[in-house]
Protein backbone atom coordinates (compact mmCIF):
# COMPACT_ATOMS: atom_id res chain seq x y z
CA UNK A 1 0.00 0.00 0.00
CA UNK A 2 2.72 2.14 0.73
CA UNK A 3 4.64 1.40 -2.58
CA UNK A 4 1.69 2.36 -4.26
CA UNK A 5 1.11 5.71 -2.24
CA UNK A 6 5.48 6.66 -3.39
CA UNK A 7 4.45 5.37 -7.16
CA UNK A 8 1.52 8.14 -7.45
CA UNK A 9 3.44 10.87 -5.53
CA UNK A 10 6.23 10.39 -8.31
CA UNK A 11 4.06 10.16 -11.17
CA UNK A 12 2.21 13.43 -10.18
CA UNK A 13 5.33 14.68 -9.46
CA UNK A 14 6.49 13.89 -13.24
CA UNK A 15 3.41 15.19 -14.55
CA UNK A 16 3.43 18.64 -13.00
CA UNK A 17 7.21 19.10 -14.29
CA UNK A 18 6.09 17.56 -17.23
CA UNK A 19 3.52 20.79 -17.63
CA UNK A 20 5.60 22.98 -16.22
CA UNK A 21 8.37 22.27 -18.83
CA UNK A 22 5.38 22.76 -21.22
CA UNK A 23 4.63 26.50 -20.69
CA UNK A 24 8.21 27.41 -20.09
CA UNK A 25 9.05 26.70 -23.62
CA UNK A 26 6.05 27.06 -25.54
CA UNK A 27 6.33 29.79 -28.31
CA UNK A 28 4.49 33.15 -26.58
CA UNK A 29 2.28 35.25 -28.86
CA UNK A 30 3.23 38.43 -30.02
CA UNK A 31 1.91 41.63 -29.06
CA UNK A 32 1.26 44.06 -31.53
CA UNK A 33 2.89 47.21 -30.95
CA UNK A 34 0.80 50.10 -32.22
CA UNK A 35 2.69 52.72 -34.71
CA UNK A 36 4.26 55.97 -33.44
CA UNK A 37 1.57 59.01 -34.19
CA UNK A 38 3.08 60.51 -37.11
CA UNK A 39 4.59 64.43 -36.23
CA UNK A 40 2.17 67.03 -36.40
CA UNK A 41 4.08 68.41 -38.94
CA UNK A 42 4.02 65.61 -40.76
CA UNK A 43 0.12 65.57 -40.44
CA UNK A 44 -0.27 69.70 -41.06
CA UNK A 45 1.82 68.83 -44.43
CA UNK A 46 -0.36 66.20 -45.76
CA UNK A 47 -3.43 68.00 -44.97
CA UNK A 48 -1.91 71.31 -47.04
CA UNK A 49 -1.09 68.92 -50.39
CA UNK A 50 -4.75 67.83 -50.09
CA UNK A 51 -6.59 70.36 -49.11
CA UNK A 52 -5.01 73.53 -51.20
CA UNK A 53 -7.39 74.78 -53.79
CA UNK A 54 -6.71 78.33 -55.93
CA UNK A 55 -8.76 80.88 -54.30
CA UNK A 56 -9.72 84.27 -54.63
CA UNK A 57 -11.48 86.72 -52.22
CA UNK A 58 -12.29 89.91 -51.05
CA UNK A 59 -12.57 91.55 -47.41
CA UNK A 60 -15.34 94.28 -48.57
CA UNK A 61 -17.76 91.45 -49.83
CA UNK A 62 -18.23 87.55 -49.90
CA UNK A 63 -18.91 85.16 -52.78
CA UNK A 64 -22.34 86.82 -54.54
CA UNK A 65 -22.51 89.48 -52.20
CA UNK A 66 -23.02 93.12 -52.86
CA UNK A 67 -20.01 95.46 -54.13
CA UNK A 68 -19.54 98.05 -52.27
CA UNK A 69 -20.33 101.77 -53.82
CA UNK A 70 -16.69 102.81 -53.22
CA UNK A 71 -15.43 100.42 -56.39
CA UNK A 72 -17.97 101.41 -58.26
CA UNK A 73 -18.50 104.30 -60.87
CA UNK A 74 -20.72 105.59 -58.56
CA UNK A 75 -18.21 105.73 -55.80
CA UNK A 76 -14.21 106.45 -55.89
CA UNK A 77 -14.32 103.75 -58.97
CA UNK A 78 -10.72 101.87 -57.51
CA UNK A 79 -10.29 98.19 -57.34
CA UNK A 80 -11.31 96.31 -54.47
CA UNK A 81 -8.96 94.30 -52.35
CA UNK A 82 -8.32 90.74 -53.20
CA UNK A 83 -6.46 87.85 -51.01
CA UNK A 84 -5.19 85.00 -53.25
CA UNK A 85 -4.68 81.61 -52.14
CA UNK A 86 -3.54 77.70 -52.88
CA UNK A 87 -1.58 79.19 -55.46
CA UNK A 88 -0.52 75.56 -56.68
CA UNK A 89 3.06 74.22 -57.44
CA UNK A 90 4.76 74.63 -60.56
CA UNK A 91 2.59 78.12 -61.16
CA UNK A 92 4.63 80.57 -62.88
CA UNK A 93 2.53 83.46 -63.28
CA UNK A 94 -1.55 84.35 -62.84
CA UNK A 95 -3.77 86.59 -64.73
CA UNK A 96 -7.11 88.26 -63.41
CA UNK A 97 -10.31 89.03 -65.90
CA UNK A 98 -13.33 90.84 -64.29
CA UNK A 99 -16.34 91.20 -66.56
CA UNK A 100 -19.96 91.17 -66.39
CA UNK A 101 -22.18 89.42 -68.49
CA UNK A 102 -25.61 91.02 -67.78
CA UNK A 103 -25.05 94.10 -70.74
CA UNK A 104 -28.39 94.49 -72.18
CA UNK A 105 -28.11 93.42 -75.65
CA UNK A 106 -29.10 96.45 -77.07
CA UNK A 107 -26.09 98.06 -75.70
CA UNK A 108 -23.91 95.09 -76.48
CA UNK A 109 -24.79 92.54 -79.01
CA UNK A 110 -22.97 89.73 -76.75
CA UNK A 111 -23.94 90.94 -73.20
CA UNK A 112 -20.52 91.33 -72.36
CA UNK A 113 -18.62 93.85 -70.57
CA UNK A 114 -15.18 93.55 -69.56
CA UNK A 115 -14.21 95.58 -66.72
CA UNK A 116 -10.19 94.57 -65.75
CA UNK A 117 -7.45 92.28 -67.26
CA UNK A 118 -4.19 91.75 -66.10
CA UNK A 119 -1.94 89.37 -67.08
CA UNK A 120 1.88 88.04 -66.34
CA UNK A 121 1.27 88.51 -62.17
CA UNK A 122 4.22 86.97 -59.73
CA UNK A 123 2.87 84.07 -59.15
CA UNK A 124 3.64 84.47 -55.27
CA UNK A 125 1.04 87.04 -55.52
CA UNK A 126 -0.86 86.58 -52.37
CA UNK A 127 -3.16 89.94 -51.97
CA UNK A 128 -4.12 92.87 -54.60
CA UNK A 129 -4.33 95.75 -52.38
CA UNK A 130 -7.53 98.58 -53.02
CA UNK A 131 -7.01 100.79 -55.42
CA UNK A 132 -3.75 99.16 -56.78
CA UNK A 133 -2.93 97.66 -60.14
CA UNK A 134 -0.71 93.77 -59.11
CA UNK A 135 2.45 93.59 -60.88
CA UNK A 136 2.58 92.06 -64.63
CA UNK A 137 1.35 93.54 -67.97
CA UNK A 138 -2.17 95.19 -68.26
CA UNK A 139 -4.60 94.19 -70.78
CA UNK A 140 -7.34 95.99 -72.39
CA UNK A 141 -11.11 96.04 -70.99
CA UNK A 142 -14.11 96.80 -72.98
CA UNK A 143 -13.68 100.29 -73.18
CA UNK A 144 -9.95 100.28 -73.99
CA UNK A 145 -9.09 101.00 -69.81
CA UNK A 146 -5.78 99.45 -69.03
CA UNK A 147 -6.41 99.19 -65.34
CA UNK A 148 -9.65 98.39 -63.39
CA UNK A 149 -12.94 99.76 -64.17
CA UNK A 150 -15.59 99.82 -61.86
CA UNK A 151 -19.31 98.16 -61.91
CA UNK A 152 -21.58 101.01 -63.97
CA UNK A 153 -24.57 98.68 -64.73
CA UNK A 154 -27.39 100.58 -66.85
CA UNK A 155 -30.59 99.50 -65.99
CA UNK A 156 -30.26 96.55 -63.11
CA UNK A 157 -28.03 94.65 -60.72
CA UNK A 158 -25.76 93.32 -62.53
CA UNK A 159 -23.15 90.22 -61.86
CA UNK A 160 -19.83 90.92 -61.86
CA UNK A 161 -16.72 88.19 -62.30
CA UNK A 162 -13.53 88.27 -60.88
CA UNK A 163 -11.92 85.04 -62.64
CA UNK A 164 -8.20 84.21 -62.16
CA UNK A 165 -5.64 81.69 -63.38
CA UNK A 166 -2.78 79.85 -62.23
CA UNK A 167 -0.53 79.31 -65.10
CA UNK A 168 2.28 77.06 -65.57
CA UNK A 169 4.17 79.75 -68.07
CA UNK A 170 4.26 83.54 -69.06
CA UNK A 171 1.79 84.73 -71.86
CA UNK A 172 3.71 86.19 -74.46
CA UNK A 173 1.43 89.24 -75.24
CA UNK A 174 1.52 92.78 -75.08
CA UNK A 175 0.45 95.58 -73.00
CA UNK A 176 -3.63 95.83 -74.50
CA UNK A 177 -4.02 91.82 -74.62
CA UNK A 178 -7.85 91.62 -74.95
CA UNK A 179 -9.63 89.46 -72.70
CA UNK A 180 -10.66 86.93 -75.86
CA UNK A 181 -6.42 87.01 -76.66
CA UNK A 182 -5.35 86.31 -72.66
CA UNK A 183 -8.11 83.41 -72.73
CA UNK A 184 -6.75 82.00 -76.08
CA UNK A 185 -3.12 82.20 -75.04
CA UNK A 186 -3.82 80.27 -71.23
CA UNK A 187 -5.06 76.61 -73.25
CA UNK A 188 -2.93 74.37 -72.65
CA UNK A 189 -1.07 76.36 -69.37
CA UNK A 190 -4.13 76.41 -66.56
CA UNK A 191 -3.14 74.98 -63.65
CA UNK A 192 -6.14 75.94 -61.98
CA UNK A 193 -8.68 78.54 -61.47
CA UNK A 194 -10.93 80.05 -59.02
CA UNK A 195 -13.87 82.75 -59.09
CA UNK A 196 -14.96 85.64 -56.94
CA UNK A 197 -18.25 86.86 -57.70
CA UNK A 198 -19.93 89.96 -56.46
CA UNK A 199 -23.42 91.86 -57.77
CA UNK A 200 -24.33 95.53 -58.11
CA UNK A 201 -27.50 97.63 -58.53
CA UNK A 202 -26.62 101.45 -59.23
CA UNK A 203 -28.55 103.76 -56.61
CA UNK A 204 -28.77 107.02 -58.99
CA UNK A 205 -30.28 105.47 -62.16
Amino acid sequence: MMRALVIVVVLLGIAVLAMAAVALFAPRERVAVPPAPAPQDAIMDTMTETTDTLSLSSPVFSEGGAIPQKYTCEGENISPPLVIGGVPEGARTLALIMDDPDVPRDRRPDGLFVHWVRLNIPADTREIAEGTEPAGVAGAGTGGDLGYRGPCPPDREHRYFFKLYALDSALELPEGASKEQVERATQGHVLAEAQLMGVYEKVNK
